[in-house]
């Protein structure tokens, strides 16, 4: 290909130096034609002058124009020598054994015959004097050409067989495979130990791995390959049995709650109506402490299965914010909500989801705010991200627990977990949903000031939406921020 383009641009390098001398010689010509055009006596005169012989012009009389080519009129109009008579060859010397191609190429004339006066005349015009200067620059062109050629040459050869080096060791590999398969082990006896190995594995063994060094050169890569994937497994595995084991902890404390109070009935609660009512209530809150944590167990399982079916559509965060503060203001007057919502923030989600994603995140911030407390959400269009902001001026987090809180069943106070009744599960649930809304979550918190979680959405383009669904949307924004402070 850069060979292709070398000759290409000599080529046309050439062509237009060619081009130029003959624009030159007609220009040329043209001045001796215009200055004895009316004195053709003279015109014979000025053949013998220094001053056109050494321009290079000679002048001959004919008898007749009949030789040479006519170019078509609209060419003819564009060359210095504009006139339709004009007729136009170049010459070349006959060949002869002792002069070369360039000696030839420099005794090149260039022919003009025309009309002048009514009278047959013939231009010609040396064409060695201008061919001279164009060896060297040709010389000169080509020679860089050949150098950068042969620079390159080295330099692709160098590319090439870096390119095809991993090509050499995979067959080099292969030939070193099939050596040692059909002289050291011909019946694929280190295949078949690697096989064995594996039959001995089971689930109590994961972690235990298969022996590298004993493995044959070749079937080692294959063995560290199996060990990773054992070790994974075996993660899988060590996780699952920890969310059972966790589940189960879980479940035994309601139900421990629930065997004893039936107890206290069973013995003095059948004729005690004070005792009765507590066992009732204590059953009722437990009962529904345990309804909660099985349905959260259920939704994480079927979101470890990919079962949870998202109905994505697009729609402005602001109104499931302004729903959520709605209807906490109505069941938790002890704090303050405040809100910010500033321009559109358009999601293509599933509203279900986010909005229980924002209510998680809420009901943790009334757990853990005192009575009094203010709790702000805000919105943020930024670019092309959506930004949801839930902050409180609680108790805050312990900086060693910031990092594991979306961890399953992690409570970084477990006594305090228990008095609010929380299970360790509803931050989990929020992270699967942010997870699986292509987001991301930062949280910054203090002991004693307080915690700022910070969801972050990729922006949707807003919908076509009807003026009824509008105009509904902006009474709930309205409805929802009737009473509420601005943000500090």
């Amino acid at each position: 290909m850069l060979l292709s383009v070398f000759i290409s641009l000599n080529l046309l390098l050439c062509k237009l130096l060619f081009g130029i001398t003959l624009w030159q010689a007609e220009a040329g010509a043209e001045k001796i034609i215009a200055a004895y055009e009316n004195r053709v006596e003279l015109l014979a005169e000025s053949t013998a002058t220094p001053a056109v012989a050494a321009a290079g012009y000679e002048i001959l009389f004919a008898d007749r124009l009949d030789k040479g080519l006519r170019l078509p009129a609209f060419i003819q109009s564009l060359l210095p020598l504009n006139n339709p008579e004009v007729r136009r060859w170049i010459a070349l010397p006959a060949a002869e054994p002792e002069k070369t191609f360039i000696n030839r190429l420099e005794a090149a004339t260039y022919h003009m015959a025309l009309v002048v006066a009514e009278t047959p005349v013939q231009i010609v015009y040396a064409l060695g004097a201008k061919f001279r200067p164009f060896y060297f620059i040709l010389l000169i062109l080509v020679g860089s050409q050949v150098l950068y050629f042969i620079g390159r040459i080295s330099t692709n050869n160098q590319v090439i067989r870096h390119t095809l080096k991993p090509l050499a060791e995979m067959v080099e590999t292969a030939k070193s495979i099939h050596q040692d398969m059909s002289e050291a082990e011909p019946t694929g006896a280190g295949i078949k130990r690697l096989a064995g190995a594996i039959s001995t594995i089971n689930a109590r063994e994961l972690n235990q791995g298969l022996s590298i060094d004993t493995s044959q050169e070749e079937l080692k890569d294959l063995a560290y390959a199996i060990n990773d994937m054992l070790q994974r497994i075996n993660q899988a595995y060590q996780s699952q049995v920890r969310f059972v084991a966790d589940a189960s902890h879980e479940l035994r404390t309601p139900l421990s709650v629930l065997q004893g109070y039936a107890n206290l009935l069973d013995r003095w609660g059948k004729h005690d109506e004070e005792t009765m009512q507590e066992a009732i209530d204590a059953i009722k809150s437990e009962t529904e402490n345990m309804k909660v944590l099985v349905e959260q167990l259920l939704f994480l399982a079927r979101g470890d299965n990919e079962t949870i079916h998202l109905e994505k559509v697009v729609f402005d965060v602001r109104a499931i914010v302004a729903e959520i503060v709605r209807e906490t203001r109505l069941i938790d007057p002890a704090h303050t909500f405040q809100m910010r919502l500033a321009a559109p923030a358009y999601l293509k989600a599933d509203q279900h989801l986010i909005k229980q994603a924002l209510r998680i995140l809420v009901d943790n911030s009334i757990k853990y705010t005192p009575a009094g407390g203010a709790i702000r959400l805000k919105v943020e269009a930024e670019n092309d991200t959506v930004k949801i902001l839930v902050q409180d001026d609680g108790i805050g987090i312990a900086p060693a627990d910031v990092s594991r809180i979306f961890d399953r069943f992690y409570r970084s106070d477990e006594s305090r977990a228990r008095k609010t009744g929380g299970s360790g599960l509803g931050l989990a649930i929020a992270k699967w949903i942010i997870d699986h809304h292509d987001g991301h979550y930062e949280v910054l918190s203090r002991l004693g000031v307080g915690t700022r979680i910070t969801l972050s959405f990729p922006a949707a383009r807003p919908p076509l939406n009807s003026p009824e669904e509008a105009s509904v949307a902006r009474a709930n924004l309205i409805s929802a921020q009737e009473g509420n402070r601005p943000p500090t």
